[in-house]
């Protein structure tokens, strides 16, 4: 690789002494050269497609861009990019590689990998990425890119099978750092799964472009999913895990802060609104009568604030201490931000695991973060969601609640739930590390948190 760049380096240097029939002969060949690797390239598309239609429109969805200071191939999301002279040398050499390359980028698209490094060390992320598009690939049971699995491969995939059942990017992150590898085996498995420039992925701060990448792939991995469970069911199942990779990427995401600000309500509080509060008319006011001042209406805002509403944690073994806290800490981050909170509130937080173990009523923020700093999760039975529901539907009977929002039940989701709607909304939130797909009932909301995005 090396050699082939200062090869082109130095062909560039001579450009300014060389007769114009020698630079016309060059531009000729550079422009042949990007005509082969074109049909190189159009080739492993058609290759790949012929044995996983399902991949039509992701196969075809990025122009070819010749790029001589590329490393191999790389993309960005939007756009396939390749030297040349490293295509056409490697077709000669392993044809079934060039196929492996353009089917790890089109993966590298459909997870959005290039999106979601948000902080995480870029080197250990990136390799994360290629372990995850890799294991895909190898995974595959068709000749057009099969190959033998390495030793140091087999060993990756046996070590995260353990922790997880499926792979994702943010999951094999996390065993890798909790690994410690040395320099010498991150360098090693670098040397093993790494196949493609990862120098086209957006910066973080690149916002304009990294929404375009993911509109276009969001609608591209839908559609793919879709394809794969009816039309091309039979083809899904010699995929692999591709398709249960596939419906994880594809899982509705919800930032959480958004969502608890969905259980707000606008309501008029008694706070003047300093753009359009006039000093002058409340102190003629008082001039004029006394201690009364005048303040016209649109004097007075109206604020969105968190009123009434109910969170249940599940108290059961199965949902950890520490994700509980957690989430706890986030709902708490959002109820204390400014103007989160009326000068009176209702919040009841339950604990539950197959019976009410505590309910601690919150009505000031004061009493939130108390809550918080003496926090103390009891019962470690069994799941039963029936319990809570029943004991708030009691409260509402009571007169309890004025206005309940809704419940909000933070569990891993290996319960029994109740056969009927109550009247309020209700949403159960997973944490994705302990998440298990579970048919939530269809008059509830699902949310699924990813530990290190949402949290």
């Amino acid at each position: 690789m090396a050699d082939t760049k200062r090869r082109i380096k130095n062909e560039e240097i001579k450009k300014e002494t060389t007769e114009p029939e020698t630079v016309s002969q060059s531009t000729s060949m550079q422009e042949r050269m990007e005509s082969v690797s074109r049909k190189i390239l159009i080739t492993a598309r058609n290759e790949l497609y012929m044995k996983m239609r399902f991949l039509d429109v992701a196969l075809s969805c990025m122009p070819f861009i010749p790029d001589t200071g590329a490393d191999g191939m790389g993309t960005d999301g939007l756009y396939l990019y390749y030297d040349p002279q490293y295509l056409g040398g490697l077709f000669r050499e392993d044809r079934i590689m060039v196929n492996r390359i353009y089917l790890h980028l089109v993966l590298h698209g459909i997870f959005r990998h290039m999106l979601r490094r948000k902080g995480r060390e870029e080197r250990i992320y990136h390799l994360a990425c290629d372990i995850v598009a890799e294991s895909i690939i190898d995974g595959l049971q068709y000749r057009c890119v099969m190959k033998a699995r390495s030793l140091p491969r087999r060993e990756m995939y046996r070590m995260l099978k353990k922790e997880m059942k499926t792979l994702t990017a943010e999951r094999v992150y996390e065993v890798l750092k909790k690994e410690e590898f040395s320099e010498t085996k991150l360098g090693q498995l670098e040397s093993d799964f790494r196949v493609d420039d990862h120098s086209y992925w957006p910066k973080d701060e690149d916002k304009k472009k990294q929404s375009q990448i993911e509109n276009q792939w969001k609608d591209i991995s839908e559609r793919m999913e879709t394809e794969m469970e009816t039309f091309s069911k039979e083809a899904s199942e010699s995929s692999g895990g591709l398709i249960d990779q596939v419906k994880v990427e594809n899982r509705e995401r919800m930032d959480y802060r958004e969502f608890l600000r969905k259980f707000s309500v606008l309501k008029e509080e008694m706070t003047v609104d300093p753009d359009s509060f006039d000093y002058n008319f409340y102190s003629y006011g008082l001039s004029l009568y006394g201690n009364m001042p005048l303040i016209e209406p649109q004097e007075w805002k109206e604020v969105q604030k968190v009123e009434e509403f109910v969170i249940v944690i599940d108290t059961s073994m199965s949902c950890s201490g520490e994700l509980v806290k957690k989430f706890l800490e986030e709902t708490y981050g959002v109820l204390s931000e400014n103007d989160s909170f009326f000068r009176k509130v209702n919040i009841h937080i339950i604990q539950c695991d197959d019976q009410i173990q505590t309910d601690q009523k919150i009505t000031c923020e004061e009493e939130l973060k108390s809550y918080m700093e003496k926090l103390e999760l009891k019962g470690e039975g069994g799941t039963d969601f029936r319990p809570a529901f029943a004991y708030v539907d009691e409260m509402i009977r009571q007169h309890a609640f004025e206005h309940l929002r809704g419940m909000i039940y933070f569990t891993d989701g290996r319960g029994i739930y109740p056969a009927k709607r109550p009247v309020y909304e209700t949403a159960f939130v997973f944490m994705e590390e302990d998440y298990e797909d579970v048919d939530v009932p269809p008059w509830a909301i699902k949310i699924i948190l990813e530990e290190d995005r949402d949290f």
